[in-house]
């Protein structure tokens, strides 16, 4: 019998090899946050209440860039809307909770806690019944992530300009997304579309306001959304996604 303590711990311990790359992370967000001008308290408030590294580190250097209120806002919206699809993808697993659950959960989603707990859930693949506790799984998750988001953002922020360049933090972010995207590329669409939005990132470097970016998040949805409609899914007689088994 699952309990919240044994479902609460084991997110907890997942999360904690992630960490290594997460840290170094918020310590770099602190430092740019920093540098571009924000307020201490600003800085702080973003990883507080925001709790988006990626689009709290495009703010960022879109704020030191002098880039309008509006291009920030839509930047850091398009940057997140990832968090749909992940949102979607563990629908099956938490629609169950009530609305509390929901907001809590939906808060403290992040990349690292959904590569966790969707794989946690898909290794137990019955859909939880209303009491299962299964739920507590993504609460450790999160809050492990969010705690030590909070400390390594202070880190960075108090730190400022004492972290030599030859530490490079910075190569530690995208170490850490390439390992959370390497277990998830498990059918063509998700292939073509990371490698689509991989294709436009590069092309669009130049453009101002980081709106390459922008492009491609927009060109691997819509990459990965065509293959799928096209029938470019799963071999036949492979396992079924969330998704696919609710629809």
């Amino acid at each position: 019998m699952l309990s919240r303590r044994a479902e609460f711990w084991g997110g907890v311990r997942a999360q904690l090899p992630i960490l290594l790359g997460t840290m170094p992370f918020g310590m770099i967000y602190g430092i740019a946050a920093t540098n571009a001008g924000l307020p201490v308290e600003v800085a702080l408030g973003m990883s507080l209440i925001v709790f988006a590294g990626s689009s709290q580190f495009v703010a960022a250097e879109l704020f030191a860039g002098g880039t309008p209120g509006v291009i920030i806002v839509l930047t850091t919206f398009v940057v997140n809307l990832r968090h749909m699809l992940y949102s979607a993808s563990l629908a099956p697993y938490l629609r169950h909770l009530d609305r509390a659950w929901k907001y809590l959960l939906a808060f403290l989603l992040t990349d690292e806690a959904y590569a966790v707990a969707i794989t946690h859930y898909e290794a137990n693949a019955a859909t939880p019944a209303r009491g299962t506790p299964r739920h507590w799984y993504t609460l450790g998750a999160g809050i492990t992530l969010w705690v030590t988001w909070q400390i390594s953002t202070a880190a960075g922020v108090l730190l400022g300009a004492q972290v030599p360049p030859s530490w490079g933090l910075d190569f530690t972010l995208a170490l850490t997304f390439i390992a959370l995207l390497i277990p998830t590329l498990k059918d063509r669409p998700t292939v073509l579309a990371a490698l689509v939005a991989g294709i436009a990132a590069l092309a669009g470097r130049g453009l101002p306001y980081n709106l390459g970016l922008v492009v491609a998040v927009l060109a691997g949805i819509a990459a990965g959304v065509g293959a799928e409609r096209a029938g470019w899914a799963a071999p036949r007689g492979a396992p079924a996604s969330p998704a696919e088994r609710t629809s």
